[in-house]
């Protein structure tokens, strides 16, 4: 195709480049030919399908080797930074060629787009380019093109005047003369019989409404290979009908396994049988109706349009039933089991594609397929697509089945989860309240939807704030989770672990770090068949309690395992392989040697939560105030102030204003304000966040101790140091008796008050609590020791632990 190929040449001043033109104009095929063409101008060429954003990730990544990069062990993301960098500094290659196949989503693929020495080629339908890159406009062949494209397709029986009669009628549409040119070789057509066939369609298609901005005679070409499958395989022509009603990505072959009595159409019958079944697509692939790639073929979106419009609504109500059992067949099973979750990947665009018509279907098999796709979708992590397909389904569940269904209420259970996970914790709260309000009413106190309902009901008070009414809801979940369920049930260790939580959340650390134990070695039974998730939740909340009883070391080694079970079981980018990092991030902080490895380890998580899940979700803002709280540690305080300011102003926006989280974060901001040399304002910060927390918790709450601490230090600063004493005195002993004399935050508390005993002459008081002190410290934490053997004050920060 020579006239197309001079519309691209190489770019003097890198600037990028997009074929842009409607499906079907070869736009693919010139990419390929400037590719081969000028393969020898460039020191490396890649070719990138960019239909689907993890592809791009992938195959960017794939560059590193190439690049003389290391893949990064953290992650995709990072290695694809890397060879982002690398290709914008032109090393080690100055003229690299990138092709982004299929981009017909600008706005998701700009950032992976660099600038730099070499050249990028965009192949798209999208005329959205034109505003962002250069764009080469491609239109259909000249008909001299069209003439010679079919006499090389079809060699034998074609004359230059049959070709040009077949040019005319398929108005030198590339994909449509590719499409042409299969039915004349491959079935052996004749020319005439083509054009008669083609003019009867064309008709029969305009007359059954197929939308306009598809090329009439590239779809009049797919009917005649229709056409041509009725006659020479109808068993074939069957099975396409029914992935009609899929979706156009890549459907597992292994997913046609209906069985005649289950099916309504000829589809059971021939699945049925794995001989025929293999013959039927092979005959797809040979018409090219289908793409087959291994274990997967798909049907493009044209064909599937062009099949469902030449049913009848009877036909199509059979064979949409036929694909959606299909799907309801092909489920691997429990979606919590990471083994399963490849399966379910290949499943779930098919499902949310037919999301509108499979939400009609009251079939128990068809609404157990939907709440398994929204449960793998929610175990994996992906809350927005959880989210997003629970609320397709819902509307017209409840309008099929009315509000108190226990379809919709499980539904409505898993949208909560998943809005409370992506931060929306007020619109959880009231989906979840309302929905267990039902399904006390309706199904009864003792039905197991109703349990879980309780149980997402805890995560929404301990969300809200409301810690002990959290620790009085779940101590009664798991009375009736024993009771009907067994001490060892997994339901019941997942309300066993949310109130180990809770105990967290209310500073008993040592009957959570007891219960999360017990939970823990439940779960590692060798008898037992557990989800990698449950296990790796549950081993870094047991690191966690381990740090809030003061045993540091512990805490890391064990956060360690941790990390290391989700990097090798679910991955770095899975919520809860974050959660571990950030966790261990934070033991971590508290043995100096650790320092930088703490903050590498935070810093990673950071940035990829703030580029996968955005600014406002929970794991973020989890990991900004580790990262600030490091920074405070190593002694950059301005660094941690602009980061602990701008995340304690996006708290408010998650939990609210009056959460403890959110005066937590205050206080972490006072704290740096005092190391910054602002006193007065720290004290203004620290007295309103602790008025808030003295509301929300009581003074006898740790978060609550940990902020009059720091206002105890602001006070002394700007030389109150009566009041200093007095607060101090006062939160030792409240903290003494919630975690004992010997916790390194109560030694830290009294290695405070030491200075202030001596600012205000009580020098024999003084005298005896450091040696106390002394002997606590060197017994725990080394860099305390080293701070209060200095006279220095002892600073103490906000973790905000997982809901």
């Amino acid at each position: 195709m020579p006239s197309k190929v001079t519309a691209v040449v190489p770019l003097e001043d890198s600037l990028p480049q997009a074929l842009q033109g409607l499906g079907g104009v070869g736009k693919t095929a010139v990419a390929i030919e400037y590719a081969w063409r000028y393969r020898m101008d460039y020191d490396l060429v890649c070719w990138i399908r960019a239909d689907q954003m993890p592809l791009v990730r992938s195959s960017l990544a794939r560059l590193a080797t190439a690049l003389g990069l290391e893949p990064s062990a953290t992650g995709i993301d990072l290695t694809t930074k890397g060879v982002l960098d690398a290709l914008r500094r032109g090393e080690p290659y100055r003229r690299w060629l990138l092709i982004f196949d299929n981009a017909d989503q600008p706005e998701e693929l700009l950032p992976f787009i660099p600038s730099g020495p070499g050249d990028v080629l965009i192949t798209s339908r999208n005329n959205r380019w034109h505003s962002v890159v250069d764009t080469v406009p491609l239109d259909v062949f000249e008909r001299a093109e069209s003439n010679q494209f079919l006499l090389k397709r079809v060699p034998k029986g074609l004359s230059a005047a049959d070709a040009n009669r077949l040019a005319d009628k398929l108005g030198d549409l590339p994909l449509a003369l590719v499409q042409a040119g299969a039915v004349l070789f491959e079935g052996g057509m004749p020319v005439d019989e083509y054009l008669r066939l083609l003019e009867e369609r064309v008709t029969q298609i305009l007359e059954r409404g197929t939308s306009p901005e598809y090329p009439t005679s590239m779809t009049a070409a797919w009917q005649i290979s229709v056409g041509r499958l009725r006659q020479q395989s109808p068993q074939a022509l069957e099975l396409l009908r029914c992935c009609a009603f899929l979706g156009p990505e890549p459907i597992p072959r292994d997913v046609f396994n209906l069985g005649a009595h289950e099916s309504r159409t000829g589809v059971g019958e021939l699945t049925a049988d794995p001989i025929e079944l293999s013959t039927a697509v092979g005959m797809l692939g040979r018409f090219a109706l289908v793409k087959i790639d291994g274990p997967h073929i798909s049907v493009h979106r044209l064909i599937q349009a062009l099949l469902r419009d030449e049913l009848t609504s009877d036909e199509q109500y059979k064979y949409r039933q036929d694909a959606h059992t299909m799907l309801a067949v092909g489920t691997p099973g429990d979606p919590t089991n990471v083994r399963t979750w490849p399966r379910y990947n290949d499943l779930v665009a098919h499902v949310a594609s037919s999301a509108t018509d499979l939400g009609h279907c009251q079939m128990p098999a068809h609404r157990a397929l939907a709440m398994d796709i929204v449960r793998y979708l929610y175990v994996s992590g992906d809350f927005p697509s959880c989210r997003l397909i629970a609320e397709q389904f819902l509307p017209q569940w409840i309008e099929d089945s009315g509000t108190d269904d226990p379809h919709v209420l499980d539904m409505k259970r898993h949208l909560g989860n998943a809005l409370r996970e992506l931060g929306l914790a007020s619109e959880a709260y009231q989906l979840i309240a309302a929905t267990l309000d039902s399904a006390e009413r309706v199904l009864g106190l003792k039905n197991p939807l109703t349990l879980a309902l309780r149980n997402a009901f805890g995560a929404d008070l301990r969300a809200r704030g409301e810690f002990t009414a959290a620790r009085e809801l779940d101590a009664e979940t798991l009375r009736l989770h024993d009771d009907i369920f067994g001490s060892a049930d997994p339901q019941t260790l997942r309300v066993m672990n949310n109130l180990a939580l809770d105990h967290g959340l209310s500073s008993d650390f040592v009957s959570a770090r007891d219960l999360h134990k017990k939970v823990l070695i439940l779960l590692r039974d060798p008898k037992r068949s557990v989800s990698a998730t449950e296990v790796l939740n549950s081993s870094t909340a047991l690191a966690r309690a381990a740090r809030l009883c003061g045993n540091l070391h512990q805490a890391r080694d064990l956060g360690i395992d941790a990390r290391n079970y989700g990097l090798h079981e679910l991955g770095p980018e899975h919520h809860l392989t974050v959660r571990a990092a950030i966790d261990l991030s934070i033991a971590m902080r508290g043995i100096p040697d650790d320092y930088d490895e703490a903050l590498e380890i935070a810093g990673e998580v950071l940035e990829l939560c703030t580029r996968r899940r955005g600014e406002r979700n929970p794991d973020t803002l989890a990991a900004a105030v580790s990262v600030s709280n490091i920074r405070r540690k190593i002694g950059q305080i301005d660094q941690a102030l602009e980061l602990a300011t701008a995340t304690a102003g996006i708290y408010p926006a998650v939990y609210g204003a009056d959460h403890p989280y959110t005066y937590g974060c205050t206080g972490n901001v006072a704290l740096l304000y005092r190391l910054a040399g602002d006193a007065a304002e720290a004290r203004r910060l620290n007295e309103a966040a602790l008025a808030g927390l003295d509301a929300r918790l009581t003074r006898d709450h740790l978060f609550t101790l940990t902020v009059a601490a720091n206002l105890a230090s602001d006070l002394a600063a700007i030389g109150c140091y009566g009041q200093a004493r007095a607060i101090g005195e006062d939160s030792l002993a409240r903290l003494s008796r919630l975690l004992g004399e010997d916790h390194p935050f109560a030694l830290g508390f009294a290695s405070n008050l030491v200075l202030d005993l001596q600012a205000t002459g009580a020098h024999e008081e003084a005298e005896a609590l450091s040696a106390k002190v002394a002997s606590g410290f060197q017994r725990t934490t080394r860099a305390e020791y080293e701070l209060a053997a200095a006279g220095s004050r002892i600073a103490f920060d906000f973790d905000p632990p997982p809901i």
